[in-house]
């Protein structure tokens, strides 16, 4: 029971990480957020990988282009597109449409690595890109027609295009490397890479000017919406397997709108229960074992 309630608050965590993120991003810069996030989440994950390993296991030379590029994608790249996304997307909006990530990272390991896709998550893939239509155009399509896709919409699906990068590459990092060391490594180069723009950004001479609320908001999506996210994440996927635990990952946009509803006061407009029912149906056709 104890790793179903650890997976089911992952799930919680990571729907927390768009309210804390849109509130963070409403006072600190991308880049400055991003790194300071990731500056908590390094530090912990490289605590629970010693603790788990009982040392720091060491990449071999030729792992690290692949961690490098997860670091880059997964980290730099997702979070930049996240923080300045979320300065004008709704938490709740924001997290549906990221909740495509599994239909297109079916459909680009298809195209790609040559995975078999299938007809039922083929559908699921259409029906996922028919949702986040629905959610981005308000139920007017018209009017999207006209006025295309907004900045803060395109933001946001430069996190789907980056997550899709970090994940077919992380198929390959994965297959040598342990899941929780791949990713601290990756958390790593990632926060080096933000630390360039965070700079810029004067990330040092701002740090006094920044609320205890985003403070506390930057630490939440550090910790819990990262690094006792994924330790717990890949506790759960060692104890039931992947399939069965990635169901979990399901409930993600679910917590993500119903805690945006609850601390941000965001409004439920029917197009966005549409898109939600979509992108979810979607997700779960996608995400169905399929006949060998």
């Amino acid at each position: 029971m104890l790793i179903y309630a650890k997976l089911a608050l992952t799930a919680l965590f990571w729907g927390g990480t768009f309210v804390a993120g849109r509130l963070a991003a409403q006072e600190v810069p991308p880049f400055t957020a991003a790194f300071l996030r990731f500056v908590c989440a390094t530090l912990f994950l490289t605590l629970f990988l010693k603790r788990s390993a009982g040392r720091l296991p060491r990449p071999a030379t030729g792992d690290w282009p692949v961690l490098a590029l997860l670091g880059f994608s997964g980290v730099f790249a997702y979070n930049a597109f996240f923080f300045s996304g979320l300065k004008w997307v709704p938490a709740g909006r924001a997290s549906l449409i990221i909740a495509c990530n599994p239909a297109m990272i079916a459909l680009f390991s298809a195209l790609l690595l040559k995975e078999r896709l299938g007809a039922f998550r083929l559908l699921g893939v259409a029906i996922s890109v028919l949702g986040a239509f629905v959610i981005i155009s308000r139920g007017d399509w018209k009017a999207l027609a006209q006025g295309g896709v907004s900045r803060g919409d395109l933001l946001i699906f430069g996190c789907v295009a980056s997550w899709v990068t970090y994940s077919i590459a992380g198929k390959r990092a994965m297959a040598r490397l342990d899941p929780l060391c791949a990713v601290t490594y990756s958390c790593l180069l990632g926060t080096l890479f933000l630390s360039i723009p965070a700079h810029l950004e004067n990330v040092w001479k701002d740090l006094s000017n920044y609320s205890w609320g985003a403070w506390a908001c930057l630490f939440y999506l550090g910790f819990f919406g990262t690094a006792l996210g994924f330790q717990w994440y890949y506790e759960g996927i060692r104890a039931l397997g992947p399939s069965r635990a990635g169901v979990f990952i399901n409930l993600v946009p679910v917590s993500a709108v119903s805690l945006s509803f609850i601390f941000l006061h965001e409004t439920l407009s029917p197009s966005l229960l549409a898109g939600a029912i979509l992108v979810l149906t979607g997700v779960y056709l996608t995400n169905r074992r399929q006949s060998p």
